[in-house]
């Protein structure tokens, strides 16, 4: 029984994996996405547009207009975070359909798990046995290993 480990931040992906229960990690794959280092402002040039309301505001005198700038919900790097969280998705998906592993477990810093989680294909989610929310990604493969829950007996 193959158990793909998914270890992943919002730049950065290394999918593992473990023959048996606690047998050694096998490094398959890594996925990387440089723009997720970028800062807001290096994905847009200008701050965001101006909204001017006509509506008198209460209380104040007859035709002024409040204006306020308009923003997303989403910041440039959150949805970037979210591309790279379907690739990944993409990726176990391809894996799964081709019967590369029947179990899965996800380590993730709590924010990009989430991602990982919604981006996630119904039969690849049926297979997560384990969702670890810590972000091991720069650690050693040790600390990977000493996350994995334990075997059942």
């Amino acid at each position: 029984m193959s158990t793909r480990i998914v270890v992943a931040d919002q730049s950065e992906a290394r999918f593992y994996e473990l023959e048996g229960a606690r047998g050694p990690l096998r490094l398959i794959e890594t996925l990387t996405d440089p723009k997720a280092r970028l800062h807001d402002r290096d994905f847009k040039s200008d701050r965001p547009g101006r909204v001017f309301d006509h509506a008198s505001t209460p209380g104040k005198r007859r035709g002024a207009t409040a204006h306020h700038s308009t923003g997303g919900e989403r910041s440039p790097r959150e949805h970037e975070a979210q591309l790279f969280a379907r690739r990944i998705a993409q990726e176990l998906e391809t894996a799964h359909d081709e019967k590369r592993y029947s179990r899965l477990i996800l380590m993730s810093a709590p924010a990009f798990l989430g991602m990982l989680r919604a981006a996630l294909p119904k039969a690849a989610s049926a297979a997560i046995v384990a969702e670890v929310p810590k972000d091991l990604i720069h650690g050693p493969e040790s600390a990977v290993l000493a996350h994995l829950p334990q075997p059942e007996s």
